[in-house]
Order: C-alpha cells, then structure tokens, then sequence
C-alpha cells in the first residue's frame, strides 16, 4: 500500500491518468457513437453493369474513377443511397447547368439505378439505401415527425413540405408525392444546397416520423382550400384583403343610394 500510495506522488502521474482518462472517453464515444451506414453488398455482376453504366453517362463530368471534375463532384463515399435519390428522381443524369438540378423522369429503370448505385457504393463506404422499416410511415409517429420537421425542415420546404424558394436561383422542391425512400434518402445525404441530417442529427427513428408527418399532409386538407399551407398568415391576409374589399363595395354602396 505504501508503494501504491508514493507512486500517486511521482510526477507522470497526472500524465498517466490523463491518459486514461481520455482513452475511456474514446472507447465510450465509439460504443455509442452512431455508426456510418454501410452500403449492401452488391454481387460482381451488379457492379461491372454500374460501372459500365457510370462510364457510359457519368465519366464525363464525374471522371472516369468517379475521382470529380472542375464541373462535377467526386463521387467516392457518397454510398448507394445518394446515387439512388439521385437517378430514381431524374435529377442525374443533368440535362444541363443550372444551379441545382431538378426532378424530372428518370432516365434508368431500377434495375440500372440499382447496378449505378452498386458501384459507386463499391468505391467508399457511405449512407446505404434504406431499407423498407426505416421508411415504413405506418411505423412513425406523425406527431413527433411534425416537431423534427417544423424544427429542422420547415424554413426551407413550408411548414407542411410544399416547398419554397431559396437565394441565387435555387428552390426547395415541395415534398407532396415524394417517395418515402427518396425522402429518407435526402436527409441522409443532403442533395443541391439541402444540409445532412445524419443519425447524430435527426435518428433513424425521427427520419421515420417525419416521413409519418409528410405522408398525412399527402391527405390534403379536411376542410376548405389549404392556401399553400402558410397557415394564419395566408388565411389572415386573405381575410384582410376580402375584409377590405366588402367594407369598400358596402361604402360604395351607401354613398350612391344616399346620393
């Protein structure tokens, strides 16, 4: 005990607890730290077809490794689920320059979207393509998807996903008839000027919810005209502008028969 207690006193002690100390923080952190997606294991097949697809529409603005250009972006890491919300929504490959490139039809079935993105997952681990549950809405809870979405969403893309425009041309696309998938994959890999929502930000559960709350506004209103969903400021300046203009026509009125 008397060894243990003068070893307490030597002067590495405090370097040596400090780097205890840290090395437990670290191995907490990595054992509850949520991990990267990985991408699903493709056959050889699926990735030859991606490949010889990426050459065949995608080398020449991405490179011919995928390694980006000076007009386009590296593609190694990006993972199957980018590639996949990218294709399936037509808004690769780009018809042109632009600021963003926006949706339109898709120009490869799915089993092509799928052998593309299967390459590109090949060349770096990255977010994967969800899987059914995780873009299940019948599993989220509608309520809690409209707090994330309203906290996180909402300044962007309307209070109710109907989409709103951004600064230097660009635009929040409204998210009415998205897919669930293409809406859990925009988070997880936050195309054009859209941030990334990884677990770390919104979990794979909140992502769920939130598609839960998007698919209830696919409803439409239950009752009258929504007004884009702006909610009392579209419906209070409506009610100014009809106020307005009843009050006059009554004034009008007044004043000619009195006349």
């Amino acid at each position: 005990m008397k060894a243990l207690a003068a070893r307490r006193h030597h002067r590495a002690a405090p370097v040596v607890l400090l780097l205890m100390a840290l090395l437990a923080v670290g191995g907490v952190y990595a054992a509850f730290a949520p991990s990267p997606a990985q991408a699903a294991t493709a056959s050889t097949a699926d990735i030859e077809t991606g490949k010889k697809l990426f050459q065949a529409n995608c080398a020449t603005c991405h490179g011919p490794s995928a390694e980006g250009t000076d007009i386009a972006p590296s593609l190694v890491g990006v993972g199957a689920a980018a590639v996949d919300f990218q294709v399936s929504t037509g808004r690769m490959p780009m018809a042109m320059d632009g600021p963003q490139a926006p949706a339109k039809p898709p120009q490869m079935n799915e089993e092509q979207t799928a052998a593309l993105a299967a390459y590109v997952a090949s060349l770096g681990a990255g977010p994967a393509i969800p899987t059914d549950d995780q873009v299940d809405p019948t599993q989220g809870d509608a309520a809690e998807g409209m707090a994330l979405f309203r906290t996180n969403c909402a300044m962007c893309h309307n209070a109710v996903g109907a989409g709103g425009a951004l600064s230097s041309g660009k635009a929040a696309p409204s998210l009415m008839n998205t897919s669930d998938r293409n809406i859990f994959q925009a988070m997880e890999t936050g195309p054009g000027p859209m941030p990334v929502f990884n677990d770390a930000v919104i979990t794979a559960e909140g992502k769920r919810d939130i598609i839960a709350f998007l698919t209830e506004q696919d409803k439409g209103s239950a009752g009258g005209n929504p007004l884009g969903g702006l909610g009392p400021v579209a419906e209070g300046l409506w009610a100014w502008v009809l106020g307005l203009a009843v009050m006059i026509g009554g004034a009008v009125w007044i004043g000619a028969k009195s006349s």
